[in-house]
């Protein structure tokens, strides 16, 4: 399957086919001979996916503790800055009719907690397109201290009290027609991106879910110059950092294209549940080792460059390292 994302093969015969072209060089991988399409199809539906997904977090966790991803540190406080969104994989119900979204079409949602210090997920989930995205955020476990941006979409007042009571802080747009009545109004900072900065508490339906200080800040989007309302239960970091926050969920939406641009996460090889779960954990183990690469890279290449580069030399004959820093040197 990593064949599959790295050579953006488009089915099981092309897998097949493609290392079958390489025949003299899969020895390295332990291989004899290529496998056929069935052997391919009958793995896809019969080895758990959970094997993938066990694999892709037990590297995830090795290079993060071996530093091979790098850290990221665009603010000056400690906590875990998290990032949470999903994004809709849509399928053609003919094919997946397990899979039903609408009258016509089939889908299913992913479910995504990015770590901004490395931009690899903390957490994945995948589930029915029509899932609620609010319902997403009670599949997470978060620790005291951490801090998680998403956009309004995820506005849940009984959650957010959850998460205050529990020491946990978020920052997220707020919807329109929130009810609230302000308490205190603070000196914005000389910023002109800064509008106000206030203390508020939620006053419409369901407000008591969440009965606890709130704070506000308008502040002016710097790309589009729309004014934006923030919502936050931090009280303490500054308002300029508040808003820089929450433009840091722009990354997300970055890990989604990256994903839906370079590997094989649109189009499917098997049909079934098991088989799609395993393309979709097979592409993040691949997307964890480009990130890898691009880490080790010199050469100032853009990630879609490094992904494409790399397809062309799958089974070339080079040393990792002197390709990264000098892709197109005599080898």
């Amino acid at each position: 399957m990593l064949f599959c994302h790295l050579a953006r093969a488009d089915s099981l015969r092309e897998i097949s086919y493609g290392l079958a072209c390489c025949i003299g060089k899969l020895s390295h991988l332990g291989l004899k001979k290529a496998p056929p399409k069935s052997t391919l199809a009958y793995a896809n539906a019969n080895r758990p996916a959970e094997l993938f997904e066990d694999l892709f977090y037990s590297t995830l966790a090795s290079f993060r503790k071996q530093r091979k991803l790098g850290r990221r540190k665009p603010f000056r406080f400690k906590n875990k800055l998290l990032t949470f969104d999903s994004t809709t994989i849509t399928l053609v119900l003919e094919a997946f009719p397990w899979a039903e979204y609408r009258t016509r079409k089939g889908g299913v949602k992913l479910h995504v907690l990015l770590d901004n210090a490395d931009l690899m997920p903390e957490f994945v989930c995948m589930t029915e397109a029509r899932m609620n995205d609010c319902k997403g955020l009670s599949m997470l476990n978060l620790k005291p201290g951490t801090i998680i941006t998403m956009d309004r979409g995820y506005n849940d007042f009984a959650q957010f009290g959850e998460w205050t009571e529990k020491g946990v802080f978020f920052v997220t747009r707020m919807k329109s027609n929130t009810k609230h009545q302000i308490k205190e109004s603070r000196v914005p900072p000389q910023n002109r991106h800064i509008l106000a900065d206030q203390i508020v508490i939620l006053t419409g339906a369901n407000a008591d879910k969440c009965a606890h200080d709130l704070r506000l800040v308008r502040a002016i989007d710097p790309e589009t110059g729309n004014v934006i309302d923030i919502l936050t239960n931090n009280l303490e970091l500054g308002a300029s950092t508040i808003s820089g926050i929450y433009r840091e969920r722009w990354r997300i939406e970055e890990f989604f294209r990256l994903l839906k641009q370079n590997l094989k996460i649109k189009t499917f090889v098997g049909t079934s549940r098991n088989a799609l779960l395993t393309q979709i954990w097979t592409a993040l183990i691949a997307l964890l080792l480009l990130r890898w690469l691009h880490y080790l890279s010199e050469g100032g290449w853009s990630f879609s460059n490094l992904a494409a580069m790399l397809r062309m030399n799958l089974f070339t004959y080079r040393d990792l390292l002197e390709w990264l820093k000098d892709p197109f040197g005599s080898p």
